[in-house]
């Protein structure tokens, strides 16, 4: 069947969007940018795999006479993707430690520069041809081989909660740096590739540096203007963002008239534009969306279907590949860690900058496809250097998190008030800051009562807050941006611990908000980095699960090496009246604890730990440790505590209908309740619609803990 060269294209794009999504997914579940999956769509959808597997399918969804139609579209996505780089580069991030980011920045290029136009030496008689001189390759070589990946590294240290460290500022300074110096390394090899000698691009260069300096003076004094209508009117009018396409275009026209590259002009009007945060921000969440959806995985499928791994079909071309990647990495790494240690910035921090500056991403895609473009570099030098792309790219988090653990880098938003280590902690993680007050209240009155005038020992709570980063090169995730939500949250959280009772016990409550795209494991990683006695998560229910008290919740039950429990919260303030239906389990033991400590904490709190005796099921007989525990409870403590018997048909529904009369009902997570560890089950579900009272589920992880020593031991000294 024959279709219209629209309609094949409309197919192309369909099956291109589609597919970069769920690799892009599933490389952002192994922990990698996004990007890195879209290119791989893209090679996927190329001869290397589509084309060699399914040849004849191949050919027909993606005829030849298509093919220009795809590079149009993602030259224009290239266009606007080159523009929102530029509106991104901040000139902030030139502004920390300039002299030691251009040393380490300008080392980090020259290396693997030198390296790699010695390495052209053995490559040109190889993989060149005859129409290209030996300057244009030498220089397109070593601009490959020193690039990074500005956008990817700024997420990387988003992610990572390093924007703020004195390594993420010098990353992002020398990836600024490096940026700038690379892209004109990038011009000056297009100059002298179009004009096949240096000394014919010279009035090339002259006009390009011209033009730079008209824009970064005349554009910039224009542009000023927008950023004045945008504080005035507070948005971006229609007819304006045309204007400012349509500046976008321009320029492009002009650097690609100037002779150098499209690219160019777009990038240098996003970098003069105003950074204006409002004007920025919705110019860019504007433009990003068609773009990075729409228009690049068209540009990653373009360059697939250049790349042609069935290329290196002899172990010598391989052999040439991998020494790429070698170099490639030996200049960028190396040449960044020396300059960083004469630098005086210790090893740690020289390994995980050299590891960052590594990373190349879709800048290097960009430039590898204006070399193939030219012609001076040939399908098969393109295909190795895909590959290092990918390569340089993938390695970057998993040696920067080998480098650098997440585990050591803290990023809190308030400083420790005293020396002195607490004697329990206790985790909140918290979604919604204006609507879990109730959680707070709860793990405050857990940690350490209500009573100010009597602290019983050091403990602190921690409300736990991520900034979720769904998508890579998005403007929200910049660092910059990043930190403006950061604050943001600090406020928000700042308005809850100032709404918490008592007023006494506010500065024991100390916040910590960090960036994650995994929340359940970031909860996990905190939770033993700051040696978390207890992480009590607010319950809400999943989206797409019929499970209540699955999705995140389930996963940190699952995940987290620590006491969990869960709270439903039924708006009840008081903490008078607790509930614990016993079974003799650790589960229940780790509900008893917590209950234990909300009696001594709080002085009119009364507990009764309910026994249910059915036909089919045996009474609960207490443990060894439950009267253990008893005995070393004061007297003051244990005349709170009741012990009724009841008779029922069901202990689910005896427990629902006591609960009418409490505050609070703790259950251990339990089979003989219906509980189960890793889903909590059906019986939950049951208990967290029906029971009347606010529910705290509790999950036991280790044996051994102690919820109780600290307190009781307080408890004690303040008998004698």
């Amino acid at each position: 069947m024959h279709f219209d060269v629209v309609v094949q294209v409309l197919i192309q794009v369909l099956l291109v969007i589609g597919l970069s999504r769920i690799v892009g997914l599933g490389f952002r579940r192994i922990k990698q940018p996004l990007v890195i999956g879209e290119i791989v769509a893209g090679i996927l959808l190329g001869p290397s795999l589509f084309g060699m597997v399914a040849p004849d399918t191949a050919a027909a969804l993606f005829p030849p006479e298509t093919i220009p139609f795809l590079g149009v579209l993602s030259q224009i996505g290239l266009i606007f993707f080159m523009f929102l780089i530029g509106l991104e580069l901040d000139p902030k991030y030139l502004k920390n430690g300039l002299n030691t980011a251009i040393l380490v920045s300008h080392v980090s290029i020259l290396v693997p520069f030198s390296l790699g136009t010695i390495l052209s030496l053995l490559l040109y008689p190889l993989v060149s041809s005859d129409g290209v001189s030996f300057t244009a390759f030498a220089l397109f070589l070593g601009a490959a081989m020193s690039i990074t990946a500005f956008p990817v590294l700024a997420r990387i240290i988003t992610e990572n909660n390093l924007q703020n460290t004195r390594l993420g500022t010098l990353a992002l300074t020398c990836a600024a740096v490096d940026d700038v110096t690379a892209w004109c390394l990038l011009a000056l090899a297009i100059a002298v590739t179009r004009t096949n000698s240096m000394t014919a691009a010279l009035p090339t260069i002259l006009e390009a540096v011209f033009y730079i300096g008209l824009m970064a003076t005349v554009g910039r004094k224009l542009l000023r203007h927008l950023a004045t209508y945008y504080d005035r009117v507070g948005k971006l009018s229609q007819s304006v963002l045309a204007f400012i396409y349509m500046g976008v275009v321009v320029s492009a026209l002009t650097t690609e008239l100037i002779g150098i590259h499209l690219i160019f002009g777009a990038f240098l009007l996003g970098a003069v534009m105003p950074k204006n945060p409002g004007l920025t921000r919705e110019l860019a969440q504007k433009t990003e969306d068609f773009v990075l959806t729409f228009l690049l995985p068209i540009f990653f499928a373009y360059s697939g279907l250049r790349t042609q791994i069935g290329l290196l079909n002899r172990p010598i071309l391989w052999g040439l590949c991998l020494l790429v990647v070698v170099v490639a990495i030996v200049g960028k790494y190396f040449g960044t860690y020396v300059a960083a240690r004469v630098s005086g910035i210790d090893k740690r921090d020289a390994s995980a900058l050299g590891w960052l500056m590594n990373t190349r991403g879709l800048t290097e895609l960009i430039v590898l496809n204006i070399g193939l473009s030219l012609g001076v570099i040939s399908p098969l030098l393109f295909t190795m250097l895909v590959i290092m792309a990918l390569v340089t790219t993938f390695m970057t988090s998993p040696l920067l998190e080998w480098t650098y653990p997440k585990q050591q880098i803290r990023k809190t938003t308030v400083k420790p008030i005293d020396e002195i280590e607490p004697d329990y902690r206790v985790l909140v993680p918290i979604a919604n800051p204006s609507s879990q007050r109730g959680l707070i209240q709860l793990a405050m009155a857990i940690a350490f009562g209500n009573m100010p005038s009597q602290p019983r020992q050091a403990a602190i709570v921690s409300p736990l807050s991520f900034i979720q980063l769904e998508e890579d090169y998005v403007y929200e995730s910049t660092p910059a941006e990043a930190d403006r939500r950061l604050a943001i949250r600090q406020g928000q959280l700042n308005d809850l611990v100032q709404s918490l009772e008592p007023s006494d016990l506010r500065n024991l409550v100390r916040p910590i908000i960090q960036v994650s795209n995994d929340v359940a494991r970031a909860t996990a990683q905190i939770a033993v980095r700051d040696q978390a006695d207890l992480v009590i998560v607010g319950w809400h229910r999943p989206v797409f699960s019929s499970n209540r008290l699955g999705g995140r919740v389930g996963q940190i039950l699952s995940t987290a090496p620590v006491d969990v429990a869960v709270y439903i919260d039924r708006q009840t303030s008081k903490l008078e009246r607790l509930l614990l239906p016993y079974v003799a389990n650790i589960h229940t033991d780790l509900g008893l604890e917590l209950a234990v400590r909300l009696l001594i904490n709080c002085q009119n709190t009364d507990l009764t730990i309910l026994r249910v005796e059915c036909e089919d099921q045996p009474i609960s007989e207490f443990s060894y440790e439950f009267h253990s525990l008893m005995e070393r409870l004061p007297n003051s403590v244990r005349d709170r505590i009741a012990t009724p018997i009841i008779h029922a048909d069901s202990p689910i529904l005896a427990v629902v209908d006591a609960s009418k009369m409490a505050d609070l009902t703790i259950a251990g997570a339990s089979r003989e309740w219906g509980l189960d560890r890793q889903t909590l089950g059906r019986y939950a579900d049951e208990l967290a619609v029906r029971c009347r009272s606010s529910l705290l589920i509790t999950r036991r992880y280790s044996h051994v803990a102690s919820h109780l020593t600290s307190i009781l031991t307080s408890s004690l000294d303040e008998r004698r």
